[in-house]
């Protein structure tokens, strides 16, 4: 996703950390609730110094964290995961005043966060286990092998604003099953939420001191990036090469979960009214400020004017506006003001272009980022709607001959997140699914690749590198380490080492050809020589 950057201004004192030293910059940011327009708070910047300082004090205290082990660790995460439940409303209605989303939106992040707890607390003994593999040649049998795994000390997530707290603490979540400590860098335009609950971890719940979270513009990113050992970033493919480069300078590994333009093909055997439920909010759940979206969509020609009709259906009847706990509305605000104006400019392009604007396309009258929900069809890859991410409530459509000109088109994007395709025949889907270049596909459904956690959820070509969930989700942020130890007492020298002597050598020489040869006569090196 793009973003834009906030601007700051100067304040006329800065913040002291807990030692006394200047924690913030001096300047401070404002956080606006996109729904109206409003400031709901102003937050220091934090300086490149105050982050060295709080990675440094995260640092000290993760060996004790780390020698607690997995069940332990999840004690103290299970407590997070209680408060999470028990003060769902509460963070659900504070995201809403720093994303605009509505409340059946906002409500979906603390669910997601109890479950990861207990998916990576339940799963991590097994995950993390020491291996001892077979040596691969009986020569070798009187070694065993181990492979351990050992998080790295301290672990930077850097997350945008869409999901505040799923695209952040999804990820601190098993980097601290793991044994790692983690700082966190929220969005500077979606911070309050992620705030509240480090602050919870810290004073209600009294966690170790192993998590902290630091608030800032692209500074105090950059440092988070210098000073740690692993780095998650969520957010646009242009940031993420500009994360991927400063990591570069002091061979941090990182994992990035970028952009993605999720196509959904609609086959001519396709239940509709499925198809085009699931593409309405698909589309659009989250005002479609979701990476997996579906952001364009390819119907075999037989059923493309019933699909285009009952599609426009649906979502003209769809309830735009802010809400609270009565969830009286689909459609929230958009977050900020410049990706507003990149789904008016895929609108407009598409307009332009030929393309049929059937309900929406057009911002709404009043404060806020408020852009309709909207439909295109006629859309083709001449279109920015069908090429670029939108990242807005719109759904393009386009008419194809057929699955294997779907599929051609579906593959025909630098992205390759995730991917829907809808059929009446599910091995059919399958088959299809197989040949388009993502990293996941959900047959006769979407989005729900993300509520699977045993699977890997991460993109091929520009969508990232990494994956969340799964066992790559919790070993990512861990490193190998391989043990060798005799079986029985070792002699005091090796075949193999010093002094060398021809004979020392053709007995290593035989040993070597009798178990990798193939064939008797070649074992005992009777074979011809040429």
């Amino acid at each position: 996703m793009e973003t834009e950057t906030q601007t700051t201004r100067a304040e006329p004192r800065p913040a002291a950390d807990g030692n006394g030293a200047a924690a913030t910059s001096g300047e401070s940011f404002d956080v606006h609730n996109p729904a109206d327009g409003s400031v709901v708070e102003t937050l220091p910047v934090d300086s490149p110094d105050h982050v060295r300082d709080v990675v440094a004090r995260v640092r000290a205290a993760q060996p004790e964290w780390e020698a607690l082990g997995i069940d332990e660790r999840y004690r103290w995460l299970g407590r997070l995961r209680d408060w999470l439940i028990a003060n769902g409303e509460d963070v659900s209605r504070l995201m809403q005043s720093e994303t605009g989303k509505v409340r059946a939106d906002a409500a979906l992040e603390a669910p997601y966060l109890a479950d990861l707890i207990n998916f990576y607390g339940e799963n991590a003994p097994r995950l993390l286990a020491e291996e001892h593999p077979t040596p691969h040649l009986p020569l070798f049998r009187v070694r065993r092998l181990t492979i351990t795994y050992r998080p790295y000390p301290v672990v930077g997530i850097i997350s945008p604003w869409n999901f505040p707290l799923m695209l952040s603490l999804g990820d601190a979540i098993p980097a601290l099953v793991a044994g790692a400590a983690v700082v966190l860098k929220p969005s500077e335009f979606t911070p309050l939420s992620l705030v509240e609950v480090v602050r919870a971890w810290k004073q209600d719940i009294g966690g170790p001191d192993v998590l902290d979270v630091v608030n800032g513009l692209g500074d105090t990113g950059a440092a988070l990036v210098d000073e740690v050992d692993f780095i998650q970033f969520t957010g646009s493919e242009r940031t993420g090469k500009v994360v991927m480069k400063r990591a570069a300078d002091t061979l941090t590994p990182v994992s990035l979960e970028l952009g993605g333009k999720d196509p959904m093909i609609v086959l001519a055997d396709a239940d509709l009214e499925r198809a085009t439920n699931a593409a309405a909010w698909g589309g659009l759940a989250n005002a479609g400020q979701i990476c997996m979206s579906i952001e364009r969509v390819y119907v075999e020609e037989p059923v493309y004017d019933e699909f285009v009709s009952k599609l426009t259906e649906k979502v003209s009847k769809l309830r735009q506006g802010p809400d609270g706990g009565d969830y009286d509305s689909d459609i929230g605000a958009m977050a900020t003001p410049a990706q507003t104006q990149i789904v008016a400019d895929h609108v407009e392009d598409a307009r332009n272009a030929g393309a049929r604007i059937l309900t929406g396309g057009r911002r709404k009258d009043g404060p806020g980022e408020w852009y309709e929900p909207t439909v295109i069809a006629d859309a083709d890859h001449s279109m920015k709607a069908m090429t670029d991410e939108t990242f807005g409530p719109t759904i393009p459509v386009m008419k194809v001959r057929d699955a294997d000109e779907a599929v051609r088109l579906a593959n025909d994007s630098r992205y390759g997140l995730s991917a829907s395709v809808f059929s009446g025949d599910a091995e059919r889907a399958e088959a299809i699914a197989r040949r388009i270049d993502c990293g996941a596909v959900n047959i006769n459904d979407v989005l729900s690749n993300y509520q699977q956690l045993p699977l890997p959820m991460g993109g091929w070509k520009s969508s990232g590198i990494g994956f969340r969930h799964g066992a790559y989700g919790i070993r990512k942020f861990v490193r190998s380490e391989a043990i060798t130890k005799p079986r029985i007492r070792p002699l005091a020298s090796e075949l193999q080492w010093f002094p060398y002597s021809n004979r020392k050598r053709s007995i290593v020489r035989n040993i070597y050809r009798f178990f990798n040869a193939r064939g008797l006569r070649a074992r005992f090196g009777l074979g011809r020589r040429k």
